[in-house]
């Protein structure tokens, strides 16, 4: 793994238990008040339905920016708790 892609996998989380109609630009506008958000995404089943599979990813910038999104707060997002945490690398 480069340096640049194992200090970028430190500022990574991953979201899960998304609403159903949450973009990637949904995340990134909640969890901008964290932090700068580099990358936003939700995964999508691309193959059968299209729909969302109820997770997604957001990268900071900062590991500060990290550190508050992963501080043990509950998360709601569209009136949904949603659980946030840092995102294991798949090597």
């Amino acid at each position: 793994m480069s340096g640049v892609s194992l200090i970028r996998s430190f500022h990574r989380v991953f979201v899960g238990n998304l609403p159903w109609t949450v973009a990637g630009k949904d995340l990134k506008m909640y969890f901008s008040k964290f932090g700068h958000v580099s990358s936003a995404s939700v995964v999508f089943d691309k193959t059968t339905t299209g729909l969302s599979k109820g997770y997604g990813f957001v990268e900071f910038s900062t590991h500060d920016g990290f550190i508050a999104a992963t501080n043990n707060q509950v998360h709601f997002l569209e009136g949904r708790v949603i659980s946030v945490q840092k995102a294991r690398n798949i090597d």
